[in-house]
């Protein structure tokens, strides 16, 4: 019998790093930290969704227009220069608000500080603009453009259109659009495709940037022995490229509005559950056509990370189903989803199912039966450990198995060291307990941290919030609060070899 291979790493998205240009992209403090995971001795970085995000729903990467579409917005304007797609005073036009916003210091790998989604979002549409008028009328002979072009068509297409019609009726939800365009007539489409060329490659242009930089820097880490490991939401926004190309494979109306939206019902933390408001899909559907386009969706994922981990995974097996005409997830009801039958296809499909499950929460056998079938492992939280009765709680760490993942807390968790000081004192109390000595707060990072890469589970990961030791001020996300999500940014400084050395330290005595 074959020992598991044990690893660890670090869960940082790429917005959170480093850079002068007012957001993290894939630029040089992408490289130089997958440099730093390396020489900490980690094997693994994790990331959220890469999928665009809009700050007209919030700056999630959890509420895209396209499951397949690179956000624009992670696109390294110092190596656009440096390939020489634009020129360096290109970049330099407008980034002086990013330099002095910024609270870190300059350094080799820019400035910290929250992002500013609006001022990056305006900069990089002025920068795209100039890298796409320099090269436009190279691309007819550039190859490597042209592979990407018919590599991607599946996607690429529909959502140069998507893109390009949301600008010509203003952002308007597709629903609303001219019926030709809404219900995407192919005479309309033909026309459209004519009409707006230089529109749509420019659309096309600006993804073949991002996946030749994200490609460039998944290389960088293979090179080194960092995995990768991506994140993909369950469901899609109703506003999409997804949905609006592929109507038939949602619960939708005459009027293409969702008939049932996607949710979970009421429970502890919630009287009234959460009603996300993605339709739900058409299982019956997709089933008919094979799961092609979730075949493809794994595919693409599997190109760009190492390792996926699919959110809410308890909706493969059921899922809460609520009418849309519903304010809240009450009146809901589960339904059975096609889970066997899926991954049976994911399973012929590919040599290998590199996925880890998201099951947290209440879990059902039927979400268990799926996940051993597949041999899937799926997630333990650290910080949900220490409360309800440890006979039931699948985090306590005594009650983690081999084929799992083990986190000291997530993107929604607040950093260790807030989470400690906000818990209830009969949480911190058990925390003592077990590890048998009193824990100031600003010791609870580490705490846990030595807790995870002890544990038994083949992946232990930990955000970079609390390998660094930080507070409340560093939390990525709060669940169900809409604003002020999504804009932490570490300084150059948090870049230092030095604040990682514990971690490596603590990699090599747990056999990591």
């Amino acid at each position: 019998m074959t020992r598991p291979v044990r690893a660890s790493g670090i869960l940082l998205h790429i917005t959170s790093l480093p850079s002068a240009f007012g957001i993290g992209d894939m630029g040089p403090a992408a490289h130089a930290f997958a440099r730093l995971l390396a020489g900490a001795g980690q094997t693994v970085w994790q990331f959220l969704p890469l999928a665009p995000t809009s700050t007209f729903i919030g700056n999630s990467p959890y509420s895209s227009p396209s499951a397949f579409a690179g956000n624009t917005l992670l696109i390294s304007p110092e190596r656009l220069a440096e390939e020489g797609f634009v020129s360096w005073a290109d970049v330099d036009a407008g980034a002086e608000q990013f330099r002095e916003a910024a609270h870190g210091s300059g350094g080799s790998h820019g400035s910290g500080g929250p992002v500013r989604f609006e001022a990056v979002e305006a900069h990089r549409r002025v920068l795209l603009r100039a890298a796409w008028e320099r090269n436009r009328h190279q691309l007819a002979m550039d190859t490597a453009y042209l592979r990407f072009c018919r590599g991607n068509a599946h996607w690429l297409d529909d959502y140069a259109r998507f893109t390009v019609l949301k600008d010509r009726f203003g952002g308007a939800a597709w629903t609303t659009w001219e019926e030709p365009f809404a219900r995407r007539h192919p005479d309309a489409l033909a026309l459209l495709d004519v009409q707006e060329a230089a529109a749509l490659d420019h659309v096309r242009f600006c993804q073949y940037l991002f996946f030749r930089q994200w490609y460039d820097l998944r290389a960088a880490c293979t090179d080194l022995g960092v995995r990768l490991v991506g994140d993909v939401p369950i469901y899609v926004t109703h506003d999409s490229a997804d949905v609006w190309a592929n109507p038939g494979y949602f619960r939708l109306d005459a009027e293409f509005a969702p008939t049932h939206v996607a949710g979970v019902p009421p429970d502890y933390f919630s009287a009234t559950g959460q009603r996300w408001g993605n339709p739900v899909y058409d299982w019956d559907a997709l089933r008919r056509d094979g799961f092609a386009w979730w075949v493809r969706r794994v595919a693409h994922n599997l190109r760009m990370a190492d390792i996926v981990r699919l959110d809410h995974f308890r909706g493969f097996a059921g899922y809460w189903e609520i009418p849309a005409a519903e304010e809240t997830a009450i009146n809901g009801r589960w339904v059975d989803a096609p889970g066997m039958e899926l991954f049976g296809t994911l399973a012929r499909r590919f040599t290998a199912l590199p996925l880890i499950a998201e099951d947290l929460g209440v879990i059902t056998a039927e979400v268990r039966e799926l996940k051993a079938t597949f041999a899937l492992p799926g997630m333990k939280v650290l910080q949900f450990g220490f409360g309800g009765d440890p006979a039931d709680n699948p985090d306590v760490p005594f009650r983690h198995d081999v084929r799992s993942v083990v986190y000291t807390g997530t993107h929604d968790n607040a950093p260790t060291r807030a989470w400690f000081e906000a818990a209830p004192a009969h949480e911190r109390a058990r925390v003592e307990e077990y590890v048998g000595h009193a824990i100031a707060p600003h010791e609870a990072p580490g705490v846990l941290l030595r807790l995870a890469m002890g544990s038994v589970a083949e992946l232990a990961v930990a955000p970079v919030q609390d390998v660094l030791g930080l507070g409340a001020e560093a939390r990525m996300n709060t669940p169900s609060v809409a604003a002020g999500n999504w804009a932490w940014r570490m300084t150059p400084d948090q870049m230092d070899p030095g604040l990682y050395a514990e971690l490596g330290r603590l990699t090599r005595l747990f056999g990591r």
